[in-house]
């Protein structure tokens, strides 16, 4: 194995920068020095955590510009978006360091009166992180500061698309006063290799892991072996469910802002576009020409909308979809072609209809397929009628349809007329195959720390 492996922009094809290329004895070091510290930063009061995570808080937000550049020249975020998410990533480092003074035990009443019967909440144990290459920030904060903030120690293996961000996290934790064995990021090639080694360790405690939901079954299935804890937030299919009341330009912004966000590579992003009859002409017509007008470019260019997709393996997939689709009778109403590069142009399609891939699975580009429905029932059961369960959206002015539906939707985030709901106080997590556990909010720390019940028989 080579001792480094290269980060490759993907707007560029260039190379970024070379990385230590770790493998199994690197993740064994880094699992047996997490086990060693967890006692110590468990042992450390709930303040002296928060204290810290505030500290790396700040220097994240200070560090914006840097962390920006890294990300868009990693992955290929428009730098505007990578601005966004940093100060997206360091608002769940700020929301736990407050949480960690907020892990409250309890008192449960006894039916004798010589005992008294505690619950006393405890961090599960050292933790295991595998993140994706999207959100190359947030999905570290995310998971790591409610981890940490709770007492567990903490190892991230990032996508091997963008460990830079990573690496540059774990130098902001350190500089924050936060000891290296507490906060660790494995940065490597081979990740099936590396993360066995942290699986087969009994004193890893806890998987946390963000991809798709076929790596999560196995990644789970290893876990299973040393009963750890395991959080699992999964892929996506999210609909988005226009109906004939919608404000047409305020739904079509909607959209645009799901859809098409880190140019359709997130796990939440609209997937399929359910747009009642009555509106549905007009509905595309402006959706058309907003599509239109996003500019697609330098992903460094403030001015750019849409960048390149991450890899050859994301490009060749939202080509395939996009084929399908129009050689089952889908019609293209803007773009539709693959540009030079990793580049995909924003497209909308019409006359969507079932037995297109694009609508039995997950596209993670910046393609918006249109689906005609009739009735409020139809457009539910064909938003349901999928193994997944993460996000999904609707638009209406009607409040009583606005809590039918969403009540109504199978899916662990429901947004109406908010085409962005994830926010760091908010629980985020998917059912079905879109996963277990939440993350975000006082039920993200809830995810590392087990119960502890003591039972006092007084004299």
């Amino acid at each position: 194995m080579s001792p480094t492996f290269d980060v490759q922009n993907p707007a560029t094809g260039q190379r970024v920068q070379s990385v230590p290329n770790a493998g199994v004895a690197e993740a064994r070091a880094a699992a047996r020095r997490a086990i060693e510290a967890f006692p110590a930063w468990r042992d450390r009061t709930a303040y002296d955590r928060s204290a810290i995570l505030r500290r790396w808080f700040t220097l994240m937000i200070g560090d914006e510009d840097r962390l920006a550049r890294l990300m868009t020249e990693e992955m290929g975020k428009p730098i505007t978006e990578s601005r966004g998410e940093v100060k997206y990533a360091a608002a769940f480092v700020e929301w736990y360091a407050e949480e960690a003074k907020r892990v409250y035990g309890e008192t449960v009443p006894s039916q004798f009166a010589h005992k008294r019967l505690l619950v006393r909440p405890q961090p599960v144990g050292p933790v295991y992180a595998v993140t994706p290459w999207n959100f190359p920030a947030a999905m570290i904060t995310r998971k790591a500061a409610p981890a940490l903030a709770a007492g567990c120690t903490f190892v991230v293996k990032p996508a091997e698309q963008s460990p830079l961000t990573a690496l540059r996290l774990e130098e902001l934790w350190r500089e924050a006063g936060g000891p290296a064995e507490v906060f660790q990021v494995i940065a490597t090639s081979e990740p099936a290799a590396v993360s066995t080694a942290f699986f087969d360790e009994p004193g890893i405690r806890k998987l946390t892991f963000t991809g798709s939901t076929e790596v999560g079954v196995l990644l789970a299935a290893q876990a299973a072996k040393t009963v750890k804890r395991v959080s699992l937030e999964l892929g996506g299919h999210a609909p988005f469910l226009v109906f004939d009341d919608a404000d047409l330009d305020a739904a079509v912004r909607e959209v645009v802002l799901s859809k098409f966000r880190n140019t359709g590579q997130t796990c939440v992003c609209a997937n399929r576009i359910y747009v009642q009859a009555g509106i549905h002409d007009a509905f595309a017509s402006r959706l058309t020409e907003a599509v239109r007008a996003l500019r697609v470019g330098d992903p460094m260019d403030p001015a750019t909308n849409v960048g390149p997709l991450v890899d050859r393996q994301g490009h060749d997939k939202v080509s395939a979809h996009v084929d399908d689709a129009v050689s089952k009778g889908a019609r293209a109403l803007v773009g539709g072609a693959a540009r030079d590069g990793l580049y995909f142009d924003p497209t909308v399609l019409a006359d969507v209809r079932p037995g297109m891939r694009i609508l039995e699975e997950e596209t993670f580009g910046p393609i918006a397929p249109l689906v005609r429905f009739e009735r409020d029932a139809e457009a539910v059961a064909a938003a349901n009628g999928t193994p997944f369960g993460l996000a999904a959206y609707l638009w209406t002015r009607d409040l009583s349809r606005a809590f039918r539906v969403s009540e109504a939707l199978d899916f662990g985030i429901v947004g109406v007329n908010d085409g962005v709901p994830s926010t760091p106080q908010a629980p985020f997590g998917g059912v079905k195959a879109s996963g277990l556990g939440r993350e975000g909010g006082k039920w993200g720390i809830e995810e590392y720390l087990d119960l502890k019940y003591v039972s006092i028989a007084l004299g």
